[in-house]
């Protein structure tokens, strides 16, 4: 794909929204389509607005869309606060509450699907459909290790979470090099990995208080307190649902879609042959049509402007 447009052109309006006293970035583009269903895409881990910047301007020839950097990622603040899941519903449903007030489409992608399953089954008002790309279920990490074992891996995660070696730590995982190495693992597409995505996913962490918010990440996503399970919340779900899987994804094993595909009967699983862990960056053109199509079935338009 060739793309001579910075990203920055790609991403539609951006603004910045205050929540709780921080500053926060949104953008937007809006359509006057009869029968237009709002999208919301919410971006995974260490990532922001700008990784939609291939879907955003085709979803928005369709929809209106926004995107938002959830607290502490993208060129959102880099708070000092406990972060969860539930910290980021709040945010999403307040963005919504503030700007859109009408039933949306939440697309996630990796953490950011978990985010808005937990928002659609917290806020059942506010979502009418619901996309996930790669799911995470964070409750399964501790049941993963085996109950012997599970000491030694506590003290050694503590060990390795003490502030001035996170620190230290920090200082290399944000470097350029580093980050086209983590890409290499999250994408079966090496080919998409150029120098546009690596300052996307590179750049935020050079903001201030960006080493606190890894430290405080990396303490927190290691609680169970820090995000409910895909088990109990999926099921509760009587709204479309598309869930988008790479076969190829080494970040969260495609296996796992055997087993949470079956926990809501109004669940779609996708498969992507050779894709990773970002379907939506890594084959932008293919999911882009699986996202319009089903969009189109299950939430038609009148391709005209209101009058």
């Amino acid at each position: 794909m060739t793309i001579t447009i910075n990203w920055s052109q790609r991403i539609g309006n951006q603004r910045d929204w205050v929540w709780r006293g921080w500053q926060t970035r949104y953008s937007y583009f809006r359509n006057n389509f009869v029968g237009n269903t709002p999208l919301i895409l919410v971006h995974g881990f260490g990532a922001s607005i700008e990784h939609w910047r291939f879907n955003l301007p085709v979803l928005s020839q369709h929809q209106t869309v926004y995107a938002l950097d959830l607290l502490g990622f993208g060129a959102s603040r880099k708070a000092s606060v406990d972060y969860s899941i539930n910290l980021w519903v709040e945010q999403l449903h307040d963005f919504w509450q503030t700007f859109i007030a009408q039933p949306v489409v939440l697309v996630g992608n990796s953490i950011g699907s978990l985010v808005c399953l937990t928002a659609a089954a917290t806020y059942p008002e506010m979502v009418t459909g619901l996309v996930m790309l790669s799911l995470p279920d964070v409750s399964l990490r501790q049941a993963a290790i085996p109950r012997p074992l599970q000491p030694i891996v506590t003290g050694i995660e503590n060990l390795v979470a003490s502030p001035w070696l996170i620190n230290t730590i920090f200082k290399f995982v944000r470097q350029p090099t580093t980050i086209r190495r983590w890409a290499g693992v999250a994408y079966c597409a090496q080919n998409a990995i150029d120098d546009e995505l690596v300052a996307i996913l590179s750049n935020p962490a050079y903001d201030e208080g960006a080493a606190q918010t890894f430290y405080r990440l990396f303490q927190r996503i290691r609680r169970p307190q820090f995000a409910p399970a895909v088990t109990e919340i999926l099921p509760r779900l009587n709204i479309p649902i598309l869930l988008v899987w790479g076969r190829q994804d080494r970040m969260i094993p495609f296996a796992l879609a055997a087993n949470i595909a079956p926990l809501n009967q109004n669940l779609n699983l996708i498969a992507l042959e050779q894709v990773g862990h970002c379907p939506h960056d890594e084959c932008p053109e293919q999911f882009n049509q699986i996202l319009l199509d089903w969009l189109s079935h299950h939430f038609p338009v009148v391709q005209e402007d209101i009058k």
